[in-house]
This record gives C-alpha cells, structure tokens and sequence, in this order.
C-alpha cells in the first residue's frame, strides 16, 4: 500500500523544503522502505527550462530528458532514486495539457473549470507510477497563503479524503523567528501559517519548525496547543553544519519516528545510517584541503551551480580533503594576463562549467589557456568543454578565427548548433531558429571511450551514460585540426558523430565534457570524474 506524505511551507520562502523532503525520504529508505519525492511547482512556466538562473537557480536534468526544478537534485542525491518526468509538474504544464485536451474536445463541450479539472489533474500527476512504492513524498512549491498555490493545496485537500487518514500525512514546514531586542523566538507566524492552512481544509499531523536557536519546551507545548498537534509532532529543525547531516539531526528530533507513528507503522530497531555516518566522518575529519576556482557566468548565486556544488564536495569526501571553491567571474578575465594570471595562481585547480550565451566566453577562454600552459588540473563541462576546444584551435591549432555560432557568425565554426542528432526514439531534428524551450539535447545518451584514454581509466569502462544539455556542439569536421594542436577526442556518441570528451595527453589532467556529469554525483557515490578531479588538485597543491 502506498502512502502519500504532502509538505507545505508557510510565513516564508526558502525553509528548506526540498532539503527536508529528500532527509525524510533517506529515513525512511534507511528503514527499508522504498520511496519517490515529487515536487509541485505553482509557477506558469511549463518548466524551469527558460527562466533564468539568477530567478529560479540551476536547471536539473533527469536521465529521461525533464528538465526539472533543483530541488530533484537534493531528492537524487539523498536518495540515489533516479527522477523521472513524472516527478515534477508546474502550473503551466496542467494547464497547458488542459488546453490541449479542451480544443481537442475531450471534455464534449463541459465547462472547463479549477475544480475538478485543474485539480483532478494535480491528483492524477500524483497518484501516477507508484504502484511499487510504500511512500511518495510530494512537496507543494511557494508558501501557504499564495494564490498560484491554491489549486495544490484544494488537491491534496481533496486527495486526502479520498485516500483516508491512513494512507496520508500533512507535514508543514514553518518558521519560528528569533527576535533579538526581544531575545526570545515568537511563535505567533507559525499559529497563524497553520490557520491559513486548516482555514483551505487540511490540518497538518506534523510540524517541522525551523528556528536558529533551540526551540524550549514550552513553546513547543504552546505551539502544539494552539496548532492542534501532539507536542512530539512538532519538531525543532535549527541549521546543521552541512546538508549531509540533516538526515541524522531529524532522525535525532523524532522525525521519522513521528511519521511512522502517524500512520501506524511500528519502528523495529534503529534504521542503517551507517552510509551517512561515513559521509559526515569524512566530512568532519579532512585530511588536507584543495582550493578550487570555478569560472562561471551565474557566480552571483550559488545555486545557479548546486549539482557543481555539490559534485566538488563529494569529490572532496571521496578523496577525504575539504574542497574550498572560489567563484570568479568570467567578465573579469577579459582584461590583462596579469589580472589573471593574480586571480587564478592560487589555485589547485580551474573548473569551467556550463553557460548560455556570449557573456564571459572570452574570459573562459583565458582562463582555459592558463590552466593548459601552467599545467593547472583542468576540468570543463559542458560550455566549458567548447572553450577548451575554441582555445585550443586559436592558440595550438592555427585557427585563429575559431569561435561558436552561438555568438554570432563566424567563417571558423569550431562548435556549432546541431540539427541532427540519434537518440532512443530515433533521429531527432531542430531548426536553427525554432523555440527555445525543449529544442535541446536532453537527458541520458550514451558514448564510447578510447580504451587507451585517460577518462577510460578514470571510468573503468568504455561505454558510459551521461546527462545532456545544450543546444551547441563541437563541430566534429574541426577533430582533424585540433589533434593535431594536441587535443585528443576521447570520447564520441555510438555513431562517431559527436564529440562528447576531450583530453590533452600532455597535460596531468586536462578533460572537457560535453555532458553534466555533476547531475550523477551522490555523497555516497561520487562520480569518478570528481574523484579524479580533485585527487588532481591535491597532487597540484603538494607540488607548490
């Protein structure tokens, strides 16, 4: 029998909902269960796809092509449950499949309205694929009170009755601020978040109060009382030191010892944290440290690169050294060697990842002919894979034009759009100027690697599974010309059209990819590109 646990937030944004969903479902996998986290966001874009980082944060790519919101990422991550499609859904698509199913006439003529249409929606996204799950988590995006939200919230109210109690649980995530010239937390926006919750019919079982000093237990009574709730199911959640030990601070506070109780589950013994364990022995007894600079064109906020983030940490755990990352912007680099060459001596290593658009391509570029002529660990993703692969053309290749159409017309396309391309439901084509939205190359594809190359012996493998996401490729009629500059093409797609790796034999670690291999990374099973990454960087920091 599956169980549906639903998570709303209240008084504020950015609590930590996704953060909280993706530590209750690693509890409950801990205890045996299986289990998937869906996420529902209210917004009107069809998906995260066009909105800007800066408003939305990093895009997240699952292996069937969604490009999804970034807190699937911390579900991925926790969990190691690979997301689907099905696992995110905005307001736009409903509607938009709505739409759809009205000018078809699948409605014969009914007037199309919130409540059932909208709604039976929402609760059909819910319920799909779950047969061979005991818990399906589902987080409800913004906060409690917003008008986008409200067909959410009247969906799962109405799910609820049709599931019974038994089969489902209302956590709300709330805030419990602090106030300083009071010097006490006030518990007063919490009451009224429930209120507007219960006032929209659902009464929350459990309350996840988020709060920077320990919460006493009197006001864990008070707010029991006037919220309606057993006192052990309100549970004090304060700031952990890392992500990785939220997991054990919940368990620690009763969380999934309450969610079980609720729905009258009995807990046999303690859960297996001990991969959890692990990472946060790792996490808090390092044995050296690395400095990473990452060159980037979203590095005014941090979550513009959350799966990068997060990849360099477990790079970190596997090698047992605390990461530290500098984010330098590429505008900065298009100025005098000195400048950066000032900037970027420091590091152990030079990290340039994905982008879109002309903006600090210039900078990138400097940045990758430093790290090739100082023998600087160098790792590019994505975009920053075709900036190894236009430096290397201008500055060993002899094509000193080389450059992207996506910045404009070029007589050297060195990386180019691509039209064409083979994936699991056949040939897929684009047009140069069609629709932004879903016009890239998305999801899982395969590629072959060199057995003699350095990614082959990074892997282990030379048939490898990797995330996409980009509507550029290097031009593949350049490999000739950049060989012999002494880029390598390591990897390439089954058919040997596409370029997916590059690598510079003469360099300690040089290696560009054209896929998102931070997507794949877990704590407890970071992904070998990482590992290697930052185990070259603590070489590089011993060598200075």
């Amino acid at each position: 029998m599956t169980r549906f646990i639903f998570i709303t937030g209240g008084v504020a944004s950015s609590l930590g909902k996704g953060l909280m969903a993706a530590s209750l479902a690693a509890l409950l996998q801990a205890r045996g269960y299986r289990v998937r986290i869906r996420k529902f966001d209210p917004y009107l874009n069809v998906d995260p796809g066009t909105m800007s980082p800066y408003q939305h944060g990093e895009v997240y790519v699952t292996d069937d092509g969604a490009e999804t919101d970034l807190d699937l990422g911390h579900y991925e991550r926790f969990t190691g449950v690979s997301a689907r499609q099905s696992d995110n859904v905005t307001s736009g698509r409903i509607y938009q499949t709505i739409i759809q199913k009205e000018r078809r006439g699948d409605y014969l003529g009914a007037t199309v309205q919130v409540i059932p249409h909208v709604t039976d929606a929402i609760m059909e996204f819910a319920k799909a694929e779950t047969q061979d799950l005991d818990f399906v988590l589902c987080e409800i995006g913004g906060t409690v009170g917003d008008i986008e939200s409200l067909p959410f919230i009247e969906a799962i109210r109405q799910l609820r009755n049709e599931l019974g109690r038994e089969r489902t649980l209302s956590v709300h995530v709330t805030l419990v601020p602090y106030i300083a010239a009071a010097g006490e937390l006030k518990t007063k926006p919490t009451q009224h978040s429930v209120r507007e919750l219960t006032s929209l019919g659902i009464q929350p079982d459990l309350l996840l109060c988020r709060c920077e000093h320990p919460l006493p237990e009197t006001e864990r009574a008070k707010i029991a009382a006037f919220c309606n709730v057993r006192k052990e199911a309100v549970i004090p959640a304060l700031d952990a030191k890392s992500i990785y030990a939220v997991p054990l601070q919940y368990h620690a506070e009763g969380l999934d010892n309450e969610v079980l109780r609720a729905f009258g589950l009995v807990s046999d013994g303690e859960p297996d944290f001990s991969r959890w364990d692990d990472i946060i022995d790792r996490q808090s007894n390092p044995e050296g440290e690395v400095t990473i600079g990452v060159v980037g064109k979203y590095v005014g906020l941090a979550d513009a690169y959350k799966s990068l983030n997060e990849a360099l940490t477990h790079g970190g755990l596997a090698n047992r050294v605390k990461v530290n990352i500098k984010w330098i912007d590429a505008e900065l680099f298009e100025q005098s060697e000195d400048e950066i060459a000032t900037a970027l001596e420091p590091m152990n290593a030079i990290l340039v990842p994905g982008g879109f658009g002309e903006r600090g391509s210039e900078g990138k570029i400097a940045a990758v002919k430093f790290a090739r002529e100082r023998h600087v660990p160098f790792f590019g993703i994505c975009l920053g894979m075709q900036m190894a692969c236009i430096e290397g053309a201008r500055n060993t290749a002899g094509v000193v034009g080389a450059s992207s159409t996506e910045f404009g017309p070029t007589t050297e396309p060195v990386v180019g759009i691509i039209t064409e391309w083979m994936s699991q439901e056949g040939i897929q084509k684009r047009e140069t100027g069609g629709d932004m939205g879903g016009t890239m190359r998305l999801g899982a594809y395969d590629a072959v690697l060199d057995g003699n190359s350095h990614v082959a012996s990074i892997y282990g493998s030379q048939e490898i599974s990797e995330r996409h996401r980009h509507r550029y490729e290097v031009n593949v009629h350049y490999k000739n010309a950049l060989e012999q500059g002494g880029l390598v093409f390591s990897g390439m797609s089954p058919d040997g059209e596409l370029p997916e790796i590059v690598e510079r034999p003469d360099h300690p670690w040089f290696i560009g990819v054209q896929f998102h291999p931070e997507l794949k990374s877990r704590p407890f099973a970071p992904h070998p590109l990482f590992a290697s990454f930052v185990k070259a960087a603590l070489n590089q920091s011993r060598l200075v």
